[in-house]
């Protein structure tokens, strides 16, 4: 009783193209343009400039009233301000799934390299299996 492993042939595609990060998501001239005005606008130094060029236009909203102070402050400050801060969230977010997608990768490369293992010791005990049989048949 002879099996033949034959690893899969994903094992071997695994292998060769590693993990998909977000990174491998800048598709041609306009997602990498995409990119780095995400990377630009998406930084705490952009939301401190966003905020003071919000507040420029604070005093003018405050002698407009409560509904000019109001649509200020929704449509200008938060908007504006919250923008980056979203996006900053969201690059350290997509940094934390990268970082987990890696692990998992690296995990997934282990349990393969296990299971192929595994496999290996089967066929010696299959073997060993069969030598004994074939000596205890023998002598009977």
């Amino acid at each position: 009783m002879k099996n033949e492993h034959i690893p899969n042939p994903r094992i071997e595609e695994r292998t060769k193209a590693g993990p998909h990060l977000t990174t491998h998501e800048q598709i041609g001239f306009n997602g990498t343009l995409a990119m780095l005005i995400t990377n630009g606008v998406g930084t705490m130094w952009c939301a401190y400039l966003f905020a003071i060029i919000a507040l420029v236009s604070l005093p003018a909203a405050i002698h407009g009233g409560v509904a000019t102070f109001i649509a200020w402050l929704a449509q200008t400050f938060i908007q504006l301000v919250l923008l980056s801060i979203i996006m900053v969230g969201q690059k350290v977010s997509a940094a934390a799934s990268d970082k987990q997608a890696l692990q998992t990768f690296k995990d997934a490369e282990a349990l393969l390299k296990m299971q192929d293992e595994v496999h290996r010791l089967i066929e010696i005990n299959n073997e060993l299996t069969q030598d004994i049989h074939a000596m205890v048949v023998k002598k009977t």
